[in-house]
């Protein structure tokens, strides 16, 4: 599996952005699929994921409610759509996935290279 995400951009709070987490391979559409995101000089944290058919949903405490993780198996494609920005939402965000799930970082096989969120005050 080879994930590509994308959408990142700069964005004012109070804003919204919809990032993309493209997959290649069959068993993506088995697997779940997390959100993760990194700020400077900070670790890895868990934002969310989503089940293989969208029915379930688990979030971070830093999605706050603002977060949304939606998927399109049909587009091997999952979605995070972020309201409300934040200056502290400013963060590299990986999706990640795998045979396997959890809220840590080794939980999941396979990630992408990342996009990059500022959001300005």
């Amino acid at each position: 599996v080879q994930l590509q995400a994308s959408g990142g951009g700069l964005a004012q709070a109070g804003g919204s952005l919809r990032l993309s987490c493209a997959a290649s391979g069959r068993a993506f559409s088995n697997y779940r699929v997390a959100w993760f995101r990194q700020a400077p000089g900070k670790e890895r944290e868990f934002v969310g994921h989503i089940n293989w058919s969208g029915s379930s949903t688990g979030y971070g405490t830093s999605a706050s409610g603002r977060f949304t993780i939606s998927r399109d198996n049909a587009k091997n494609t999952v979605y995070l759509q972020m309201n409300s920005l934040k200056p502290e939402d400013t963060a590299v965000y990986y999706c990640a996935t795998g045979p396997s799930y959890g809220v840590r970082t080794t939980d999941y096989t396979f990630w992408g290279q990342g996009t990059l969120v500022t959001v300005s005050s």
